[in-house]
């Protein structure tokens, strides 16, 4: 991992890790060391090295940067072993785990029943439930280059209607009202989209629904539904388009809104404009709830979206790693346990530099539990 690519990152989640890794948590862990409740967790799990040499596994670009980070970590503890990542998206990952062609798959979201794919995901796991592990959390950034505009503040309802199109200029009223005596140009909105399957597109759209009131009658799922703008492929492939367009807008995940030095939207739920920090995402996921049974860990992330806490910022963002909760061979079975425990643990303290947060302690313990128990 290259440290100066996120450094601008740093700055804003690290306050958010001491918060993160003492979420729900009774350790007294002194909270000057961001990493020290995670780095004791993992000084405290055996890793059972070996098995399969290099795994391999696909799926959501929203995790890319932080599963580099597991990777680095996983060769460290366990030389010679290796994961092979393809950030193609969400719904290439679900669709190729489910096929059988990587060992796991990253998603956003968790499987659709409506779709086939839990029925699909029981076949390929040889008649046994596949789980959700949620590793990886990140904040969802509106992004957007706009020209003498550095402080934007959107609502739910706003930002429904610039992506379904009914707010077209920056200088609506509606986004006006917000924004004080801001002085905001007479100039198209230029909505850019993921064009591929995307649980980034699902959270957000989901966020739509959810913040809106109303305004977001779109539906949500992993295509764009709002029907407006122009799509590009990819985490980059957004971010990369608003940087280089003048009156450009879209959402994506903080790391790459921060490498293509894109302006961020403060967001107001009501209890005035929140700024995407650490600390404001470490309010939102001490909200998180888990709804899945036993060790499918889905969260029910519709209370944060929706939140009106004040100083939570609610567009955060859980990338599930889909695993068989039995059906591997052994070799498999025991390099997925190897690689999840270390993402779970040593992997955690490098997330921040990424441009992710932490998992918080009671979730780690969650996770270690299911992981453990993968056959």
């Amino acid at each position: 991992m290259k440290t100066t690519r996120h450094g601008a990152v740093l700055g804003l989640i690290a306050a958010g890790a001491l918060l993160l890794t003492a979420c729900g948590s009774d350790n007294n862990t002194p909270a000057g060391n961001a990493t020290s409740a995670t780095s004791g967790a993992a000084a405290a799990t055996p890793v059972e090295c070996g098995g399969k040499a290099k795994l391999n596994a696909e799926g959501s670009s929203a995790q890319k940067n932080a599963i580099d980070t597991f990777i680095q970590a996983y060769k460290a503890k366990c030389s010679g072993q290796d994961l092979a990542y393809n950030a193609s998206g969400s719904g290439a990952g679900v669709k190729n785990f489910n096929a059988g062609q990587v060992d796991f798959g990253g998603s956003d979201s968790p499987l659709s029943k409506d779709k086939g794919e839990v029925e699909a995901a029981t076949k390929r796991c040889q008649s046994n439930p596949a789980w959700h592990l949620p590793l990886v959390f990140g904040p969802v950034a509106i992004g957007y280059k706009l020209e003498g505009v550095k402080d934007l503040v959107v609502n739910g309802d706003v930002a429904a209607k610039i992506f379904n199109g009914t707010i077209k200029k920056w200088n609506d009223p509606a986004i006006k009202a917000l924004n004080g005596s801001a002085t905001l140009p007479d100039k198209d909105i230029k909505v850019v989209y993921r064009s591929d399957e995307s649980g980034t597109t699902d959270n957000f759209q989901k966020y739509l629904k959810a913040a809106s009131k109303g305004a977001w009658t779109q539906g949500d799922g992993k295509q764009f539904k709002g029907g407006v703008g122009e799509g590009k492929e990819k985490s980059a492939g957004v971010a990369q388009a608003v940087g280089s367009v003048d009156g450009a807008v879209t959402y994506v995940e903080l790391s790459f809104a921060q490498d293509n030095k894109l302006s961020i939207a403060k967001i107001d739920a009501g209890q005035g404009a929140v700024e995407l920090t650490g600390e404001s995402v470490g309010k939102s996921i001490e909200g998180a709830k888990i709804k899945g049974e036993g060790n499918d860990l889905v969260l029910d992330l519709d209370s944060i979206y929706a939140t009106t806490t004040a100083g939570a910022y609610p567009l955060v963002l859980a990338t599930y790693e889909i695993v068989c909760s039995k059906g591997y061979d052994p070799d498999v079975a025991k390099a997925v346990r190897a690689f999840l425990t270390v993402a779970a643990t040593d992997g955690q303290a490098g997330l921040a530099d990424a441009g992710y947060a932490p998992v918080p302690k009671a979730f780690q313990d969650k996770l270690l539990t299911a992981i453990k128990a993968i056959v």
